[in-house]
């Protein structure tokens, strides 16, 4: 495609002259400084290239002019006084002692007042002159504050770069992505030197997919901030890895052939996903007792990171639901991710754990109006409208403790269609107790939940339907089921007595809402270990205003079996996915 290594690297170097030379274009032939100024902070930063170096200055914005002026040229003589002792050194006649710099600051060709405080000096368009060498004032110009590749690269998985932008727009900057040419024989230059890196352009835009023919190169990423047609200083991000082979066919692929396209208007594709958080993926028993039928590098984060994201971004979902989203893993990793595909995503941590739930949503299609977010057991013991029921667990003093020692999470939003925004619909998402006895906890659990979201809808958006998602840790037999699917729980149900009589407490439990229909069914499973199989995770619909759709079909056994059980080198998580599409009601 680009011929020979030698003529590839003079293309590049050409473009990259061109470009630089159009910039310099654009700011009148001269170089930039850049001025970072933001209000009601008490510093500002001076940003230049002089003599080869970039150099940055921190200063009070409340300085007078005339002091940075006197510094910079103070540090010019520093340095020229440097350049003449280095030639003394090496023998060489130093030149006769230079005038000292003319350092000034104009506007509009006219000089800027010394005693001008530095917040008022430092405008766009300003020019900083240093003796001979004029520079253009760009003041809060785009600037990625954050700029990383991540430290897995898959063949055919999407790779997204985390990048944070100030003063700019992330939609507006301009991505190029190279790849490197990998030298089958590698030979040292004339000097005995490694040779430089040959790249050639392998693609545009936020995301980049690598190919097979990708495989062995590392990638390089050059990536310039903008604000609309404005720029910022460009970064050059290098990946510290090579690309490797994929794992192949994955439980999700078949399962993406019915969401190739996004929906219409009338239509809200939904998925919930517990997407196993590193936090308990690696502690020795998941390893050795949970998931030891899984090889060791599937189970490492960022190789799972690769399938999470491919498998979310090919559902083209409108909203996702997830549970065990580890922190580091929402900020660096998934957010970034789903941004680059159009989705925004709030985030809800559990307490004393660094793992939480993520609701994400189609900014194009989606407005989030607010949030409700609550720790279950907080709220039963802080909000009046649990009182009954924290009246009827307090009888059992033991299961009251259980109840309140759970950091248990619930996330509220409520959102707006944007086509139609009369339409509102509240979507909740959380992930219950695990504990195999602790039925009487989880249900417990729910009526808090479902109390608290019937009050936010009646309060925030009344008449909005509740889609209510997560991993319930409950099957269908279960009184947290029974609950949601027929909005009532008897005081004989067995889960009250789940883990003994200590903990008995038996009482009637009722739903503020009309049955809620699992808009998934009833799966054989939705996690699937070693030693457990059974359907733990619902999408839950309160029916009126929407309809289920269509409900994409779960992986086929044999393809959930393939490496035994989950997660696999094919699958990252040990649960699967639900998915959905719902459509409004006309």
């Amino acid at each position: 495609m680009f011929g020979n290594p030698a003529s590839a690297v003079s293309r590049l170097l050409s473009r990259y002259r061109a470009v630089a030379f159009a910039a310099r274009r654009l700011l009148g032939g001269m170089e930039r400084a850049d001025v970072r100024c933001v209000a009601g902070e008490p510093k500002l930063t001076i940003s230049f290239v002089l003599d080869g170096s970039r150099r940055h200055m921190l200063r009070d914005q409340s300085e007078e002019l005339g002091k940075v002026l006197a510094r910079i040229a103070k540090n010019v003589a520093k340095g020229q006084g440097r350049a003449k002792k280095s030639k003394r050194n090496k023998g060489q006649q130093p030149s006769e002692a230079p005038e000292p710099a003319d350092v000034r600051l104009l506007r509009d060709g006219d000089p800027v007042a010394e005693d001008v405080v530095n917040a008022e000096a430092w405008q766009d368009g300003a020019e900083l002159h240093i003796g001979e060498v004029r520079y253009a004032v760009q003041r809060n110009a785009p600037t990625f504050t954050a700029a990383e590749l991540p430290a897995s690269l898959l063949a055919g998985f999407p790779v997204c770069p985390k990048v944070d932008i100030e003063f700019g727009h992330l939609e507006d900057c301009e991505f190029t992505w190279y790849k490197e040419k990998v030298n089958s024989s590698p030979e040292p230059g004339e000097d005995g030197q490694e040779q430089e890196a040959v790249w050639t352009v392998a693609g545009s835009g936020r995301v980049h997919i690598p190919s097979n023919q990708d495989i062995g190169s590392r990638l390089k990423l050059h990536c310039t901030p903008k604000d609309g047609a404005r720029p910022g200083p460009p970064k050059e991000l290098v990946s510290t890895g090579t690309v490797e082979a994929g794992p192949g066919a994955c439980t999700f692929d078949n399962r993406h052939m019915y969401t190739l396209k996004g929906t219409d208007e009338q239509t809200v594709r939904v998925v919930s996903y517990n997407i196993l958080a590193d936090i308990y993926a690696q502690t020795d028993l998941s390893k050795t007792v949970l998931y030891p039928y899984c090889a060791p590098y599937a189970l490492q984060l960022d190789y799972r990171q690769n399938l999470v994201k491919k498998e979310l971004a090919g559902y083209n979902a409108d909203i996702i639901c997830l549970q065990e989203v580890d922190t580091g893993v929402f900020v660096d990793s998934l957010g970034p991710a789903l941004d680059a595909f159009g989705l925004d995503g709030v985030f809800r941590v559990k307490e004393k754990q660094h793992e939480g739930l993520g609701t994400f949503y189609r900014r194009s299609k989606l407005r989030l109006l607010s949030c409700h977010d609550i720790i279950l057991s907080e709220a039963l013991t802080s909000d009046p409208l649990h009182a009954g029921l924290l009246e009827r667990v307090s009888a059992n003093p033991t299961l009251k403790d259980k109840v309140l020692q759970r950091s248990t999470a619930l996330q509220a939003s409520v959102f707006e269609d944007l086509s139609e925004p009369s339409r509102k619909i509240c979507v909740a998402n959380t992930h219950l107790y695990w504990h195999p006895k602790g039925g009487n906890i989880r249900l417990i659990q729910m009526g808090v939940a479902l109390r608290h979201l019937s009050h936010v809808i009646s309060e925030v958006a009344p008449g909005a339907p509740l889609l209510f998602s997560g991993d319930f840790n409950s099957t269908p037999n279960s009184g947290v089921f029974l609950l949601a699917g027929q909005g009532h729980v008897p005081e004989i149900h067995p889960d009250w007595n789940s883990n003994g009589p200590e903990e008995d407490c038996c009482m009637e439990l009722a739903s503020p809402f009309p049955p809620l229909l699992s808009a998934c069914g009833e799966p054989a499973y939705t996690n699937y270990v070693g030693g457990f199989h059974g359907c733990l995770d619902y999408i839950f619909l309160e029916p009126g205003k929407m309809e289920v759709d269509q409900v994409i079909p779960l992986p086929s056994h044999q393809e959930v079996t393939t490496h035994q059980a989950l997660p696999s080198v094919a699958h990252p998580s040990d649960h699967i996915a639900l998915v959905c599409d719902l459509r409004w009601k006309l």
